[in-house]
């Protein structure tokens, strides 16, 4: 249980989008460490204030590769990897750290003859940041670009499944990072996309082992 907290506390972040500093308290120990993380998924709801722009854009999402988007508009990228170390929050900050690796799925986002493949997405957890690979056309542009700012401040408890098996982390508002917008915009050759759009409300869920 308590591994699978600290799973979902990665997707906290902090008010602001600034990097987090780490620094370790005298004598502190890890209150649980997960070296090996397999499993899970990370479902995000997309806002419909952004799913509107990218209309008014004329812009178009879909999913790539193992990824999915639902009729109701929420994306899913199954996670295959990552370590995890979560303190005991005040005693280390931040108190959660490692990745959370999704290989092999992503997030297009098509305009006329231009394609922006976002894909392989690392939720950092120290920083409360997503960054993944930026493809343009099929062609690698950038290899680990910041893409999306994890706002925890909305985030809900921890909570299990009926079955006990699965725990359920969810309310972390996912946000566009500056250098994405920044990108987006001249790769689409607009000035529409700002830093801090709110992409859409994340929920992960892992298994408890």
């Amino acid at each position: 249980m308590t591994g699978a907290l600290a799973l979902g506390v990665t997707a906290c972040g902090s008010d602001d989008e600034s990097d987090s500093v780490t620094t370790t308290a005298a004598k502190a120990e890890p209150a649980a460490v997960v070296k090996d993380v397999t499993g899970g998924i990370t479902r995000v709801t997309l806002d419909g204030g952004f799913v509107k722009a990218l209309t008014s854009l004329k812009v178009a999402p879909a999913p790539v590769g193992k990824a999915k988007i639902s009729a109701k508009g929420v994306a899913s990228f199954p996670v295959t990897a990552g370590n995890v170390t979560y303190y005991k929050p005040g005693t280390v900050s931040p108190y959660v750290q490692g990745e959370l690796d999704h290989d092999g799925s992503g997030l297009s986002l098509t305009a006329g003859g231009t394609k922006v493949e976002l894909t392989n997405f690392v939720i950092d957890p120290g920083k409360s940041v997503l960054t993944g690979k930026v493809s343009v056309n099929g062609k690698e542009a950038v290899p680990s670009a910041p893409l999306f700012f994890l706002d925890g401040r909305t985030l809900k408890p921890l909570r299990l499944n009926e079955q006990k098996t699965k725990a359920i982390l969810e309310g972390t508002t996912v946000k566009l990072k500056a250098e994405a917008a920044d990108l987006l915009n001249t790769t689409f050759k607009i000035d529409a996309l700002k830093a801090g759009l709110v992409i859409g409300v994340a929920k992960i869920t892992v298994p408890v082992k």
